[in-house]
């Protein structure tokens, strides 16, 4: 029985927004305790994360075109090639992502030269870089194994991953910066050992419950004779759907450097900014999942109508409640920025910019669910190139007019990126009522 039969859209995402909400808290959750510890920190952590988040791109080359073929071959009941898949998909991103850990720690220091991190933060950030970076091949793995997780409709394995690294995570930064460990002064140090040992939790974990609910095999024996056909497609079908992504990041990062010269106070606002902005994107970010889900299996079984159909439902359920989310979150930013700061400034902007990001949330969550669902029937190609002209045409373009030209600072900054998310989301919107993405399966 296709999973479309047996689960319901909600019933696919609950689990992935519990574990998208758990991720990102699992990222914020060293920003949120240091920023009791140490302002400066915080921005360290948050220039080293950004870096960090862009190498570790390499990873969604293998991990997002998992997600497509799995649910495509599943969906056409191919099931004898699926532990072949499972082996090529883990065995690459684990090469590749030691490749980007031996980069991360030899090279820390000329990566985060590049960004103008401010000196004062520099050698926190360098620190928690080293540290961490060295562990990153954890997350490739994790985020492989999860993708494999959701396309067999088992997405609440997710959310016990999650949820245990993030346990853990809070009660290591705990030890290091406010309990029994903290006489030994490690701060931002501790919290990057912390950081690591919990990644490493969840990868061992997600191996576990990988051989129990799954019952998949990953062995060597299955690469002789070795499987080119699927590593092709997996790399065909990755490196457009990465490169999106990839784009995303290079422009956020030219973007983080316009904001770096614009000194403290931006640059803080903007990394908290970005947290609580974050928690009005979850939703449509599970819906999205779960969606493409649901349309892999679909456009697999050749039932393309069901996966133009449930696409714009979902849609117009993630916009409703994303409003509602990131309305509340503008609203109420003046009492929770202060949960982070009590400079008056850093509130007063950071008020400002989450109005900007309630409008930028109506475009990003069209891109989210849409381009996801395209990714998922095997329309790669095109949100790829439309993303790398507007996020660059506009985001970053726009972002240095507004932002640096016309001095409009943060906010200029901000409204740049809600120009390039909203003319994104009408372009693919149009596409997909179009139906230019059918016919485009890999099974």
């Amino acid at each position: 029985m296709s999973i479309e039969q047996n689960q319901s859209v909600l019933k696919l995402a609950w689990p992935i927004f519990l574990q998208m909400l758990l991720t990102m808290a699992l990222g914020y959750a060293d920003t949120i305790m240091m920023s009791h510890y140490s302002d400066v920190a915080v921005g360290a952590l948050g220039n080293a994360n950004q870096v960090m988040g862009f190498l570790a791109l390499a990873f969604t080359i293998i991990s997002s075109a998992t997600g497509v073929v799995v649910a495509q071959y599943l969906g056409a009941q191919k099931y004898d090639a699926m532990d072949t898949i499972y082996t090529v998909s883990i065995g690459f991103n684990l090469v590749l992502s030691l490749v980007v850990c031996s980069v991360v720690t030899v090279f820390s220091g000329a990566l985060l030269g590049a960004m103008h991190i401010p000196q004062i933060m520099f050698n926190d950030a360098n620190r928690y870089m080293k540290i961490v970076g060295l562990f990153l091949f954890s997350d490739a793995v994790v985020n492989t194994f999860s993708r494999i997780f959701n396309c067999h409709g088992n997405t609440l394995i997710g959310l016990v991953i999650i949820f245990s690294m993030n346990i853990f995570n809070i009660a290591g930064n705990y030890l290091f910066l406010y309990g029994p460990l903290a006489y030994l002064d490690l701060g931002v140090t501790g919290v990057a050992i912390s950081t690591s040992t919990s990644k490493v939790l969840g990868m061992l974990v997600s191996f576990i419950l990988f051989k129990v609910c799954i019952k998949g095999r990953i062995s060597p024996r299955l690469l002789r004779p070795f499987p080119a056909d699927i590593l092709t497609k997996l790399i065909k079908l990755g490196i457009p759907s990465a490169g999106e992504n990839i784009s995303y990041n290079i422009a956020q990062i030219i973007i983080t450097i316009f904001v770096n010269t614009l000194g403290a106070v931006a640059i803080t606002t903007k990394i908290y900014c970005n947290i609580l902005g974050g928690f009005s994107m979850v939703f449509s970010i599970a819906m999205a999942g779960a969606t493409s889900i649901i349309v892999g299996h679909n456009v697999g079984a050749g039932q393309y109508d069901r996966a133009y159909r449930r696409v714009l439902t979902s849609l117009a359920v993630a916009i409703s409640v994303s409003a509602v989310i990131s309305g509340a979150n503008w609203l109420l930013s003046p009492f929770t920025l202060r949960f982070f700061t009590q400079d008056k400034n850093i509130v007063a902007l950071g008020t400002s910019i989450l109005f900007i990001a309630f409008l930028l949330e109506f475009g990003r969550c069209v891109n989210l669910v849409v381009i996801q669902s395209m990714r998922a029937a095997g329309d790669i190609v095109f949100p790829t190139l439309l993303g790398i002209c507007s996020m660059w045409g506009i985001s970053v373009g726009v972002a240095w007019i507004l932002g640096i030209a016309l001095h409009l600072g943060l906010r200029g900054i901000w409204i740049a990126m809600a120009a390039d998310e909203i003319f994104r989301a009408v372009v693919v919107l149009i596409r997909w009522k179009k139906g230019t993405w059918r016919n485009r399966a890999v099974v």
